[in-house]
């Protein structure tokens, strides 16, 4: 029976990071059989390494977490991410033009960085909490225009994470054309199976461990 790991980012984005936690990280990623490691650029090659054959995706964020680089500079970080081993891109979109109404230079950009990853994967953090309604419907639209894999809720370093009401309005946007990610305060079981129930195909989560243990006790394992 398929478990929740199967779809988590096993996550640390912390900026105290360092070599041991990472390697901590891939070592609990191989042991639950989680999706992927989600880390820092800086940490892209020593993740590869260390989950070589092992099955688990090797992910990395761009842009993170303001989205407010320049779209030269992302195009940049999401291409020497790939060379270095990164197989999944989690890219923030420019909230700025967002919220402008700038649709056309939203998308391009996305656009530029999904042709920058290949062949990786690109989620595209919208950062919901930051947009209206109408916002995060126009937001995921550039990002399936443009050939995105994915639309992500959050960072988790705004003002507020995944909600089930986001994941839901996602689903309604996107319509089968790409997955949706569900990031940001994910810390249990319950949680996350009700992000699952609305429409994620990934989360994003620092609590694996939680809410595995979780999910085992709630399977009368």
């Amino acid at each position: 029976m398929a478990t929740l790991a199967e779809k988590i980012d096993h996550t640390n984005l912390k900026s105290t990071a360092t070599a041991q936690d990472i390697r901590l990280l891939c070592d609990q990623a191989k042991k639950w059989g989680t999706a992927s490691v989600c880390v820092h650029p800086l940490w892209v090659a020593l993740a590869a390494e260390e989950l070589k054959e092992s099955g688990v995706a090797v992910c990395t964020v761009v842009g993170f977490p303001l989205g407010a680089n320049t779209s030269r500079i992302k195009v940049l970080e999401a291409a020497e991410a790939v060379k270095n081993g990164a197989t999944e891109v989690d890219m923030v979109q420019n909230i700025g033009w967002a919220k402008e109404g700038r649709w056309a230079d939203v998308e391009a950009e996305i656009r530029q960085v999904v042709e920058a990853a290949k062949p990786a994967l690109v989620k595209v953090i919208l950062e919901c909490c930051d947009l209206t309604k109408e916002e995060i419907r126009q937001a995921a639209l550039c990002a399936v225009r443009a050939g995105a894999d994915f639309v992500k809720t959050s960072t988790g370093f705004s003002t507020g994470g995944a909600t089930v009401e986001d994941v839901k309005l996602l689903k309604e946007v996107v319509a089968g054309r790409c997955q949706i990610k569900a990031a940001g305060g994910i810390r249990s079981y319950e949680t996350a199976k009700a992000m699952v129930e609305a429409g994620a195909d990934r989360i994003g989560a620092s609590a694996t461990g939680t809410i595995i243990k979780e999910e085992t006790e709630a399977m009368g394992e």
